[in-house]
C-alpha cells in the first residue's frame, strides 16, 4: 500500500459516484497532486489527467471508505472542495488501453477546507 497528499477536488465516500445517471457501485475520491507525486504515479503505469495544468487521479473502491481526520479520530460526512488530504490506496493491475487502477483505501483530512463569506452570499 501507498500513501499520496492532494487536494480532494472530488468527494463520493459517503454515497457511490453516479455517473449519466447510474450509480456506479463504488465510492470515489479524485485529487489533485504536486507534479512529483503525479510522476511517481505515472512511472508505476497510473494514467494522470491534466486539468488546467493541475495533475488530477481518480481514486475508487468498492467498499466504505475508512475516513480520519487531523488526529486521527473518525471522520463524517463528504470532504470539502479543495481540502487538503492524504490517500491510503494500492495499485491494481495493469490495463493495456486503462493504465494500472488505482483502489481507496482510507483518507485522512489534515486541512478541511471551509466556504469563504462570498462564497455562502452567493450560494
Amino acid at each position: 500500500m501507498a500513501v499520496i497528499e492532494g487536494i480532494c477536488n472530488f468527494s463520493n465516500i459517503t454515497q457511490h459516484d453516479v455517473f449519466n445517471g447510474q450509480d456506479t457501485g463504488q465510492f470515489s475520491m479524485t485529487i489533485t497532486m504536486d507534479e512529483s507525486d503525479a510522476s511517481e504515479l505515472a512511472a508505476h503505469g497510473v494514467k494522470i489527467k491534466d486539468y488546467q495544468g493541475a495533475k488530477q487521479r481518480k481514486f475508487k473502491s468498492r467498499y466504505d471508505v475508512k475516513t480520519f481526520d487531523a488526529e486521527g479520530n473518525p471522520y463524517a460526512g463528504e470532504i470539502p472542495y479543495n481540502s487538503k488530504v492524504r490517500l491510503k490506496y494500492k495499485l491494481g493491475q495493469p490495463h493495456p488501453v486503462h493504465g494500472v487502477a488505482t483502489y481507496l483505501e482510507a483518507v485522512k483530512v489534515l486541512e478541511e477546507a471551509e466556504m469563504e463569506l462570498g462564497e455562502i452570499a452567493d450560494f
